[in-house]
């Protein structure tokens, strides 16, 4: 049977497919449309690649979904006061839900990206998914959210490779990605703008208030509390006699609650949304906690609490934002789980 891959337009994803030709596998292509304005250069440079090829390209339009179950509650959750994370979304939503779904009725067995991680048998848990070789460039955290039995019907081939490999591999065939530079910013937010995407969207958005220190000392004003997220330190426009951070939001009170470093230190702090990828009962004593995609996983206890996690971390951290993904590793690199940090 076939493999479908899911190919952006990018040079990794372009360089899955090619890994699975290789190999001798028979495979397919499938791009997906996810933004209202379809990249049409994207997709012309698609096809021609994947004809050179002699790989047949499905596309797949999902504009009307993608609003729905990832731009949307991106924007909702700024407005609630959170901090989201739309890409561990698109992954569980779109790309491992609704694309995988048509690619099985396409008749494919399995769907592969150009995702830098690794899945497969384990001696020990029996299944899982891991971090990918490249240090840099792995990506197992945005795929912490994925329910094991889809991610059981994922293929990563690049889970061995560098990104420098993957990059002069592509120029040594001569092949030129239709999107060359792979983008590091949420796709449907032009220029990594967050502010100004939720300005463009929305007709009216809540207004400023008070910026207060813990004690109730107001220090200053905000404008708005959408525009800021736990622990930014840049942008806040006070000034004050050290440097302040934003604490916490109230949102009943509209206050930004501000504060010197020190004061986000926590020892832990509790998680919903859980989705388990290695039974509890095999968790080692001591996990590793990883709550920002640019961050070092932290030694810490984990243990379950109703539907919820309760991390304590060894040593105090920073204060994750409610809303950010936290994902839970082994010493050896292993997803245990992921969820979403509750406040």
């Amino acid at each position: 049977m076939s493999i479908a891959v899911a190919v952006s337009g990018g040079g990794d994803s372009l360089a899955a497919l090619l890994a699975l030709r290789d190999a001798g596998r028979e495979v397919l292509a499938l791009h997906g449309l996810f933004l209202p304005q379809a990249d049409e250069e994207a997709a012309r440079g698609l096809a021609q690649a994947c004809a050179r090829l002699d790989v047949p390209l499905h596309l797949v339009d999902l504009r009307q979904e993608f609003e729905r179950l990832v731009a949307a509650p991106f924007a909702a959750e700024y407005l609630a006061g959170r901090t989201p994370n739309p890409c561990a979304r698109c992954n569980a939503a779109m790309k491992f839900g609704l694309l995988l779904e048509r690619a099985l009725d396409l008749g494919a067995e399995a769907l592969a990206t150009g995702h830098f991680a690794q899945s497969g048998p384990h001696p020990d848990y029996g299944w899982a998914l891991g971090r990918g070789a490249d240090p840099v460039k792995d990506q197992s955290y945005f795929l912490s959210l994925v329910p094991q039995e889809r991610l059981r019907r994922a293929v990563f081939p690049l889970a061995t490779r560098r990104k420098a490999e993957v990059r002069g591999d592509l120029d040594s065939r001569g092949i030129l990605p239709p999107l060359p530079e792979e983008s590091q910013e949420i796709c449907f937010v032009p220029g990594d703008d967050y502010r100004a995407f939720l300005s463009g969207r929305m007709a009216e958005l809540p207004g400023g208030g008070p910026a207060q220190l813990p004690d109730g000392s107001v220090v200053g004003t905000h404008q708005g509390l959408w525009r800021s997220t736990i622990g930014q330190r840049r942008g806040l426009g006070i000034a004050f006699r050290e440097p302040l951070y934003v604490l916490d939001k109230d949102m009943e009170r509209n206050v930004l609650v501000v504060a010197p470093a020190p004061a986000l230190l926590v020892e832990g702090f509790a998680a919903g949304e859980v989705n388990l990828l290695v039974d509890p009962a095999l968790w080692p004593p001591s996990v590793l906690v990883q709550t920002r995609y640019r961050e070092a996983a932290k030694p810490a206890r984990a243990e379950l609490a109703g539907a919820g996690l309760r991390i304590r971390f060894a040593e105090p951290e920073v204060r994750p934002a409610p809303g950010q993904v936290a994902a839970l590793f082994d010493s050896r690199g292993v997803v245990l789980a992921g969820c979403v940090v509750a406040g």
